[in-house]
């Protein structure tokens, strides 16, 4: 069986994760090692101290995650970091995580994924970090109230629901995009009508959105930060399984937004 150094290398490669831009403390990559090797592997999008129960429970001791153990850089391994840390390395299990790299991947990333699972065939980028594009925008005919439908039931499928901002009565989507997560802001509004993109499809976003999207014309499907960055995890643990033959399970934890 391989290693968690093997299965880490296999996916920095995939994701092309060296160098590519993301928040600070974000740490991409094996963030931690373990004696392996590695039996199972469990895909979640959040690290938690439900994940590492569930983690447990599935027998699974490589855990990849979109949401990582550091973001805020140096800390003390206390309290809550302390009991987290201390169960993973006495069941010697390992972590890896990848944020920015996954939601970008053409492939198996969040965005692209989404897309796929609704029905919408992407053909260009939208939205991007430090340069780096990490949404997907495309072309559709189709009423907007048949399209939050389709994202409704596809949340719901993770524990969730969706949700839109004001749309006028009898509205097609003619051009859309995808931003995972917290993916919407005033410039993401901004860069979209600019496109001529009139429907957003993203995790959430601040109130003043909802707003600013019904003055720019356009109408924002919010379809839960869990929910839309669910599938980019579920790729990895899947293309691990193809090219190294071991099991693999996704972990549901619906976090509630």
């Amino acid at each position: 069986m391989p290693s968690a150094t093997e299965l880490a290398a296999f996916l920095d490669a995939v994701l092309e994760s060296s160098g590519f831009p993301d928040y600070p403390g974000a740490l991409n990559g094996l963030q931690l090692d373990h004696r392996g090797p590695v039996r199972r592997v469990a895909a979640a999008v959040d690290f938690s101290g439900r994940t590492i129960d569930a983690a447990l429970n599935a027998d699974a001791n490589f855990l990849i995650l979109h949401h990582g153990m550091f973001w805020s850089g140096a800390q003390r391994i206390n309290g809550q970091v302390y009991e987290r840390l201390h169960r993973l390395m006495a069941h010697d299990v390992a972590v890896y995580a990848s944020h920015l790299p996954l939601d970008s991947h053409p492939t198996l990333g969040n965005n692209a994924r989404l897309a796929s699972a609704l029905g919408l065939e992407a053909s260009e980028r939208f939205g991007a970090y430090e340069g780096v594009p990490i949404g997907v925008a495309g072309e559709t005919d189709m009423a907007t109230a048949d399209l939050l439908v389709r994202v409704d039931a596809y949340a719901q499928s993770f524990g969730g629901g969706a949700r839109a901002s004001w749309m006028p009565e009898g509205r097609r989507t003619i051009r859309w995009a995808i931003s995972s997560g917290a993916g919407i802001g005033s410039k993401e509004i901004r860069d979209a009508q600019a496109r001529e993109i009139d429907t957003l499809i993203v995790g959430e976003g601040p109130h003043h959105t909802t707003v600013d999207a019904a003055d720019a014309g356009i109408v924002i499907i919010y379809a839960g930060h869990y929910a839309t960055e669910t599938l980019g995890v579920c790729a990895l643990a899947d293309a691990l399984t193809h090219q190294f033959g071991v099991p693999s399970t996704f972990l549901l934890l619906p976090t509630g937004s």
